[in-house]
């Protein structure tokens, strides 16, 4: 993943600036898929339900389906179809009521999974994500690795199957899960995004509706291949942005990065992974403060507060361990954050001895508004704010070398 980062160099945690960060390395997108994700999950409550024909949703008069598995699929059903016609198409299908709360707390076991794998992760539904994983391992070889991890935790820690594509951009990425399914992994080669699309129907490109679809088949093109060979400036004149974008997909062409955490973050973090692996204690101690720094400066950028600060740990053999605290009072000061990491740490130092550590990483969640109020005891904690916002100022003016802080 590299080395820690100089002050001006781009933040490799920042979707947008992790493009920038080597681009030597081909990029190695991957999208992530819970297959029939609800009926998946309610046949981990249910083992009994494995192999039966399944539809989740409402069973009234105006019910829906949710999820239906490959085995009702078999008859014709699929999600968003009213169940009574589902069920005159497979009558012996087994009706469950959906349970959200399980599928959210399921959710946000998954995403987990992906954060531990790489700091670059974007939710796109409660059921999918994409990652970067540009950089893990020798010329970027351990980004399949990465994804076996994914899926083997996911199967493991939460009975769950999940299909996933890497590529070279997003848009590959999420047309290769698809035919990654059901349960599979699909790596198309660095650099043969356009090869692997051009033999691909049109309609499975994420931007081609049926309209679109129909008005490109009235002139010929039924394949992704087919829409490529099609002269970008004649696309542009027919179809505007839109056939631009068309010529740049269809041949493989996606520069879109994907933004850690996406539009609904709800959690800050840090994390490093060191050039070389790491024994000295203080080296680790230093880090996190840096960490902590970084961390607070974006929670008073958003005018929030931590109420649980976790740390984040991977020895050299990528055995990844986390730990988490929730406080009394939500935080958002360096010293604040630091204290909590560097408890963490030590606790985690008292149960396991030290190892060389390969990355280490701070994390804010259970965000809060920035409304917490402070009292008379609280004197110290207020002047700490005071010099973060201070420090702040100044950078935000001047740039982050223009103003160090000490331990």
């Amino acid at each position: 993943m590299g080395t820690p980062s100089s002050p001006n160099a781009p933040d490799p945690h920042d979707g947008e600036a992790a493009g920038r960060l080597a681009p030597s390395l081909p990029r190695r997108i991957a999208h992530f898929d819970l297959d029939t994700f609800f009926v998946s999950v309610e046949r981990a409550l249910a083992p009994s339900l494995i192999g039966k024909p399944v539809l989740v949703g409402g069973s009234g008069g105006r019910g829906v389906v949710a999820s239906a598995s490959y085995e009702s699929r078999e008859f014709g059903c699929h999600s968003a179809q009213p169940m009574s016609q589902a069920l005159r198409l497979c009558p012996q299908a087994v009706v469950v009521p959906p349970h959200f709360d399980r599928y959210q707390e399921s959710s946000r076991a998954f995403h987990t999974i992906l954060r531990d794998e790489s700091p670059i992760v974007e939710p796109s539904g409660i059921d999918e994500a994409y990652a970067d994983l540009t950089g893990l391992g020798e010329g970027g070889t351990g980004a399949r690795a990465a994804a076996e991890r994914v899926r083997a935790r996911t199967r493991e820690e939460l009975n769950l199957p999940v299909s996933v594509c890497i590529a070279g951009s997003r848009t590959t990425a999420k047309v290769g899960s698809d035919r990654a399914k059901p349960d599979g992994l699909l790596e198309v080669p660095v650099g043969e995004d356009a090869a692997f699309l051009a033999p691909l129907p049109l309609r499975e490109l994420p931007l081609v509706g049926p309209r679109f679809g129909e008005q490109l088949a009235a002139l010929g093109v039924r394949t992704i291949g087919g829409a490529a060979a099609l002269d970008a400036r004649w696309l542009e004149q027919r179809f505007g942005r839109a056939g631009v974008v068309l010529s740049e997909r269809a041949r493989g062409l996606d520069p879109t990065p994907v933004r850690a955490g996406g539009r609904g973050a709800r959690s800050v973090s840090r994390e490093v992974t060191f050039g070389e692996d790491v024994t000295d204690l203080e080296r680790l101690r230093r880090t996190l403060r840096d960490h902590a720094e970084r961390v607070g400066s974006d929670l008073r950028g958003q005018q929030r507060r931590a109420r649980t600060v976790t740390l984040k740990l991977r020895w050299a053999d990528f055995t990844t361990l986390n730990r988490s605290r929730t406080l009394e009072r939500p935080v958002q000061s360096t010293d604040d954050l630091a204290a909590a990491g560097w408890g963490l740490l030590d606790e985690l130092l008292a149960r396991e001895s030290l190892r060389p550590v390969r990355l280490i990483g701070l994390g804010a969640t259970n965000l809060v508004e920035d409304a917490v109020q402070l009292g008379f005891d609280d004197g110290s904690a207020r002047r700490a704010e005071q010099v973060d916002r201070a420090v702040d100022e100044i950078r935000g003016r001047y740039g982050r070398d223009s103003v160090t802080r000490g331990m």
